[in-house]
């Protein structure tokens, strides 16, 4: 609307940097339309019926979209409570992890694994330091198809303990006939606690850190396999 004192267009005193109309903009919008409107041509009662709907709406859609967020955010925390509750009854339970990484951090040993989708002539478990350098081969712990479980006593190929820190280990397997066989690798431990942070859930597994994502199964099992 064009003031016709000044000749400026009313609207442009509302403008701000913002880029979305909120419902207060919308008002104060309303109110410098009806004081700057030309005497001789006043807004409609029509027109101003239907920017007082207007408004209405914009309220009424803002209030919907606080509660929805209110709400959202209620069951986001809701939610959240009852996974660590759950989470928590894990402590004491025995676990399989995926994965072929390793950390020592004060344990005497740990149990790890590996699966042959069939009967193996030859197996090698290769563990590596965080160099990828061999420091321990353990030879033909078990040839049997399915998973097979040792437990490795954190020794290095000269019977040296390994220091704390980060490793990993590999299975080279081959059948009757020399061909290699795809393996998997996982590890056993105890879950003996539960920490929350702002990236989630991390389960302690013997005193090592592992993210709740890496458990495949909660078991009881005993060895199908041993090896040092």
């Amino acid at each position: 609307m064009v003031d016709p004192i000044s000749g400026t267009t009313a609207a442009a005193s509302t403008t701000s940097n913002n880029t979305t109309m909120g419902k207060d903009d919308f008002l104060k919008l309303m109110i410098e339309e009806l004081k700057n409107q030309d005497p001789m041509n006043p807004m409609d009662g029509t027109q101003y019926a239907s920017q007082l709907a207007q408004f209405s709406s914009l309220e009424q859609l803002t209030n919907l979209n606080d509660t929805m967020t209110q709400s959202l955010t209620a069951n986001t925390t809701l939610t959240q409570s009852i996974n660590n509750m759950m989470v928590s009854n894990l402590i004491g339970k025995e676990t399989k992890l995926s994965g072929s990484d390793i950390q020592v951090n004060g344990q005497t040993s740990i149990d790890l694994g590996y699966n042959l989708p069939s009967q193996a002539s030859q197996v090698q478990v290769n563990i590596l330091n965080s160099n990828g350098a061999i420091i321990k081969t353990i030879n033909n712990p078990s040839l049997s198809k399915g998973d097979s479980k040792l437990s490795w006593d954190l020794t290095d190929n000269s019977g040296s303990k390994v220091s704390n820190g980060n490793y990993t280990f590999n299975v080279v397997a081959a059948d009757a006939n020399g061909q290699n066989i795809t393996t998997s690798q996982f590890k056993y431990g105890t879950i003996d606690g539960v920490k929350f942070n702002s990236s989630g859930t991390v389960l302690l597994v013997d005193g090592a850190e592992y993210d709740i994502s890496e458990i495949t199964e909660i078991t009881n099992s005993g060895n199908n396999g041993s090896g040092q």
